[in-house]
């Protein structure tokens, strides 16, 4: 356990550094970078703000995630982590992860049926199995603490 408690203080300062980097991201140059990308082709203006709001609420979802983790490192340093809370927080990260893939889906769709060459939507469906991938691979660390958290239950209650 000596090993994982020195990785969650270089882990938190690097959350914190993506936390912040994501606010900017999320607030200054994702809405700049559409609103010139709206300027330099008038003709796929309309997209601006739908375009906004989906980076936008990717960056969110991955915010959701970041501070999860912040938290499930909270329960790691007090040797807490197979407890309910933490549980909680991996299904805020499944539900953050959710959401930011049906959100692609749509984009996907979307995207897929209005593309001239196949080079985005292939990108997207890239994108798509790798986030379901990254959420299914969470459900199964999801299953996992449960098992360690009832594992440990019991032995705390033979002891």
């Amino acid at each position: 356990m000596l090993t994982e408690h020195r990785a969650v203080g270089p882990l938190r300062v690097f959350l914190v550094l993506l936390f912040g980097i994501l606010v900017v991201f999320q607030t200054l140059s994702l809405p700049g970078t559409f609103a010139h990308m709206a300027k330099e082709s008038p003709n796929d203006a309309y997209l601006r703000w739908p375009a906004t709001a989906v980076t936008v609420f990717w960056v969110l979802c991955i915010q959701v995630v970041i501070v999860a983790t912040w938290q499930l490192l909270t329960l790691v340093k007090r040797d807490r982590i197979f407890s309910e809370p933490a549980l909680r927080w991996v299904d805020a990260i499944v539900w953050a992860i959710a959401a930011a893939w049906v959100v692609l889906l749509g984009v996907f769709l979307y995207v897929g049926f209005n593309a001239g060459d196949p080079g985005l939507p292939m990108l997207l469906f890239l994108m798509l199995v790798g986030v379901a991938v990254l959420g299914l691979l969470m459900v199964v660390m999801r299953a996992l603490l449960r098992q360690a958290t009832t594992l440990r239950t019991d032995m705390e209650a033979v002891i």
